[in-house]
């Protein structure tokens, strides 16, 4: 192990790249107890040794929610209450977690399978009303189609009992008080799919960043 001279002691701190502030201080003061009571150089090291890891683990653990992401040929702007999550299957271009009252949770997830993959509008949104254990009649989904920039935007809304599970999955389960707001933005490298399903109420709420989200990619 490589020790540091003493005279580093009072600017340590700052050699640390990456060290958030609260790390940064805390290694500071370290610095300046260990050179006030002339301590081996060894404990200052180890402790220079320790809070760097530490502000590598911190950095590498804020890094996992990126502010912007990609899905297709769009860039997106996460909304700040969408907790980023990682992807529970390769088909999956993102994931996110979106909490609400109490024990509420929503679930939005983002797909692009490449050109000519993945069905179109239609076929989709078929797909989408099947996961729901009421009839279409009874469903009486909205569609709605609008061009935002340049690009067609397929949206969806649903609500009942939606059947939670892996497509094809030999068992599903029922989930009443549902709601599946959806989007599919068309383009020639392949449409991008945006699901978000959860507890109606709480999928309700999330109408406008859906939107400010959608618009912010596709007007740039």
């Amino acid at each position: 192990m490589v020790f540091l001279p003493p005279l580093q002691a009072e600017r340590g701190a700052d050699e640390v790249k990456g060290c958030p502030p609260p790390l940064r201080r805390g290694l500071a003061l370290l610095g300046k107890y260990c050179y006030k009571q002339n301590t081996m150089n060894r404990v200052y090291s180890l402790g220079i040794l320790l809070l760097g890891l530490l502000a590598q683990v911190v950095t590498a653990a804020e890094g996992t929610a990126p502010a912007t992401f990609k899905a297709g040929a769009f860039t997106f702007a996460r909304p700040s209450k969408w907790d980023w999550e990682t992807p529970a299957s390769s088909m999956r271009a993102a994931q996110m977690k979106i909490k609400g009252h109490e024990s509420q949770v929503a679930e939005a997830l983002f797909f692009y399978f490449g050109p000519g993959n993945g069905g179109g509008p239609q076929a989709n949104i078929d797909r989408w009303i099947g996961q729901f254990q009421e009839p279409r009649e009874k469903l009486n989904p909205k569609i709605k189609e609008e061009t935002i920039g340049s690009y067609k935007v397929s949206f969806f809304d649903a609500q009942g009992t939606y059947l939670s599970g892996m497509p094809g999955a030999p068992t599903k389960t029922a989930m009443p008080g549902s709601m599946l707001k959806g989007a599919i933005i068309e383009h020639p490298e392949g449409c991008v799919f945006i699901r978000i399903t959860g507890p109606i109420d709480l999928v309700k709420t999330q109408d406008d960043a859906l939107r400010k989200m959608i618009q912010g990619a596709l007007k740039k």
